[in-house]
């Protein structure tokens, strides 16, 4: 949307605008991309101990979620429209260092491929990356640069 004179918004009544301006928008719905999806769901539930929250094969679309994490997987077919394909990256935000090592352990311990294990990087993040047999990445990590500017 392109601002105009007195915080007019281009084609929105002003109230409508100022109402958008403080919307509150709930966690995104990343849509991952898996080349079948039975095999992603699969992966998902069994290895990154994901939910199960709803599929559908016809489709080629479901629902997974693990805590407060929700995400789509979608097949080729689904995703042929946009042509939004393989690999993406998530990130995953855990509360601390405990946490990612936990998840680490869980992955690995699952046959997650992970090519090295949590480390604390100089930007901050203590993190560990994943792949999924799709190609697609996961980017565990904790911010602490917190902890350090106090």
């Amino acid at each position: 949307m392109r601002r105009l004179a007195a915080g007019r918004v281009r084609g929105m009544i002003p109230s409508l605008a100022l109402e958008c301006r403080h919307m509150q928008f709930p966690q995104a719905c990343p849509e991952v991309p898996v080349a079948d999806l039975a095999s992603g769901l699969a992966y998902y539930r069994d290895r990154l101990g994901f939910t199960e929250d709803w599929s559908d094969l016809e489709l080629g679309l479901a629902g997974v979620s693990r805590g407060d994490a929700r995400l789509f997987l979608a097949d080729a077919g689904y995703r042929a429209t946009l042509g939004n394909d393989a690999p993406i990256l998530l990130w995953i935000n855990l509360a601390n260092r405990d946490e990612v090592d936990a998840l680490h352990a869980q992955w690995q311990e699952a046959g997650v491929a992970i090519p090295w294990p949590p480390t604390a990087q100089p930007y901050k993040l203590y993190e560990f990356f994943a792949r999924d047999d799709d190609g697609n990445h996961l980017r565990v990590f904790y911010d602490f640069g917190w902890e350090e500017s106090g």
